[in-house]
């Protein structure tokens, strides 16, 4: 799928490939075209990283540029911090947004404000890689999405793909992005499916959403691993005679608030469908920008579709935790008969 707002450098043919697969050759494209860009993450050299997303990045393009790193989240992305002000480019790799935490002291303190410290005579020039989400039977502090603990500190932008097309356009703008960037990696999506990647150099904007389902009668907001889900559930209620404008906002902060103004003027109902916990969550942030641009548009009070406020289970009760079709079938349902 090609995107209205892409970035396309140079002429290229494509390939099938999934969002893993997508943000290897992403990495890949960055390491050739770039001297400054680093990788740098646990196991990410000579393991090619536990999913395996820098798999035979270090044979090609040595230790000294595919960094091995202690297990030391504060460690490295606070080395990275470093590194970005002596102008590298490092993109890090947490091997689980759970893993995230001991950093989180670190991104909250330097990595967020330095370019207001110098009085923007440095920037940090730095991507964060973090794998999120259930819906893979992992352990205890592996299937986390907190991504709303980062939307709430000005300095670093979020960004979030649902397929390989994006994964890769998104990654390479991030790289290239002068401030930091949080790339919040959908693993559950992983492998799942395959588009049309081009082989060259293109980036997809960052603050830009896409409409991947054109509707008139309910608007659905989500991102990343929510997509499939939300488009199932969509697909179920053009039986019920229900279209639906399937919003996929996948840059979290800054949100896209035009595309999301312009789809609640449209239909006027809305559900908003995200995995992480409900209590704090972006969901709100999302309503709060329709309360100020869209409000008089609307036909019925905003659906939420969340996680629990719970701790994310483990993997014997995480289908319980997770949004399912069922649940977001039901919020379009009752939005749309208010």
């Amino acid at each position: 799928m090609v995107m209205s707002n892409e970035i396309i450098k140079t002429k290229a043919t494509s390939q099938s490939l999934t969002m893993i697969q997508a943000i290897t050759d992403g990495l890949k494209t960055m390491l050739e075209s770039d001297q400054n860009t680093i990788i740098m993450g646990e196991d990410v050299g000579r393991n090619g990283g536990v999913f395996r997303a820098t798999d035979g990045l270090q044979e090609t393009f040595g230790e000294k540029r595919v960094i091995d790193t202690p297990l030391s989240e504060a460690g490295f992305v606070g080395t990275a911090v470093g590194m970005a002000l002596a102008g590298l480019k490092p993109v890090v790799e947490i091997q689980f947004l759970g893993f995230i935490y001991p950093a989180f002291e670190q991104i909250a303190t330097h990595v967020t404000r330095m370019r207001m410290r110098t009085l923007g005579q440095y920037h940090i020039p730095m991507v964060i890689r973090a794998p999120y989400g259930a819906g893979v039977r992992s352990p205890e502090i592996h299937s986390e999405s907190v991504e709303a603990l980062f939307t709430h500190l000005p300095g670093i932008k979020v960004v979030c793909p649902s397929n390989a097309y994006d994964a890769k356009g998104l990654l390479l703008a991030a790289v290239e992005d002068p401030d930091p960037v949080l790339f919040l990696e959908p693993m559950r999506l992983y492998r799942g499916s395959r588009v049309d990647v081009p082989t060259g150099d293109y980036r997809i904007e960052i603050g830009k959403g896409t409409r991947v389902q054109e509707g008139n009668d309910v608007t659905i907001f989500a991102w990343g691993a929510m997509i499939p889900l939300v488009m199932k559930a969509s697909e179920q209620m053009k039986k019920d005679g229900i279209s639906c404008d399937v919003i996929d906002l996948r840059s979290l902060y800054p949100l896209d608030r035009d595309l999301i103004a312009d789809s609640v003027q449209k239909t006027g109902r809305v559900v908003i469908v995200h995995e992480g916990h409900e209590t704090g969550g972006l969901g709100s942030e999302i309503i709060s920008i329709i309360n100020d641009t869209s409000f008089l548009y609307l036909k019925a009070p905003v659906e939420k579709v969340t996680g629990f406020d719970v701790p994310v289970p483990l993997f014997s009760l995480e289908n319980d935790y997770l949004p399912s079709t069922e649940r977001v079938e039901t919020a379009i349902r009752k939005a749309y008969t208010f």
